[in-house]
């Protein structure tokens, strides 16, 4: 039987912490190496104890773990990289690659993640869920056929979720925006606000217990297209975690995407 892919987890008693570890410890091609969480108060999630994460480095020399993947937030998300990068460099450890599914990151901190590619495979994701890569992948030819018709974006999430739109909405807005000829995103409107001719209007919801969707709306010539992923459970954002994390252990340093693992 092949060794399986050992893999650390982040924000381990977080929403999607815990979805991660329980498709981790559903399969037999990867097994959980360590779980870590600011706060663990002594937990254990579906079986695997939650350690400090102020342990990190010190567990990424005695597990070391193929693949960390990592679902928390843009500051904790850097340092987690950063020290799998350092861990790499010291020559302490085998080589750790690093799946982030955070969203938000500014200029500076995608610096890290870009500095970190350098020493290890890094994989960041707005979305794991092989259904939102399709509608990537559609989006653009809809717009292409479609010249000159409205575009709208819908996103709507959870109410904890930070960040607006959402890394999912605006993987899409550079789609659409790659395959046509617009002018300024909108975000909203109030008040007198027509439509101009060339804008991208988005619209972020944020409430109750929404796993995620996306709709993109083209619309002219009395007719409307609409595109639409639904999620219907965190489920399926890990389980597309866990398959990176598996397809990228043991890669060559660099950056990587979602998409290379379902073109694999």
């Amino acid at each position: 039987m092949t060794e399986p892919i050992h893999i650390g987890v982040t924000g381990a008693t977080g929403r999607m912490g815990r979805e991660v570890i329980a498709a981790a410890t559903d399969r037999d091609d990867c097994a959980v190496a360590f779980a870590v969480n600011r706060e663990p108060d002594g937990e254990t999630v579906d079986g695997v104890a939650v350690e400090p994460a102020a342990e990190f480095g010190s567990l990424l020399t005695s597990r070391e773990p193929d693949a960390v993947i990592d679902f928390t937030g843009p500051e904790s998300a850097t340092e987690y990289v950063q020290a799998c990068a350092d861990a790499d460099a010291g020559g302490d450890t085998t080589t750790t690659a690093f799946v982030t599914g955070t969203t938000g990151f500014d200029d500076d901190q995608l610096a890290v993640l870009e500095s970190a590619a350098e020493s290890i495979p890094v994989l960041h994701a707005p979305n794991f869920a092989r259904g939102v890569q399709a509608l990537v992948n559609v989006v653009g030819d809809a717009v292409q056929n479609l010249p000159g018709y409205d575009v709208e974006l819908v996103e709507a999430h959870h109410n904890a979720k930070r960040d607006a739109p959402s890394g999912t909405a605006n993987r899409l807005l550079d789609e659409i925006e790659a395959n046509g000829e617009f002018g300024d995103r909108t975000h909203g409107r109030e008040g007198e606000a027509p439509r101009e001719e060339d804008e991208i209007g988005v619209h972020a919801i944020r409430a109750g217990n929404i796993t995620g969707e996306h709709e993109i709306i083209l619309a002219s010539n009395h007719e409307e297209v609409r595109l639409t992923h639904r999620a219907e459970d965190r489920g399926v954002f890990a389980v597309g975690a866990v398959d990176a994390a598996v397809w990228i252990a043991g890669a060559k340093a660099g950056n990587y995407d979602f998409v290379d693992v379902i073109d694999a």
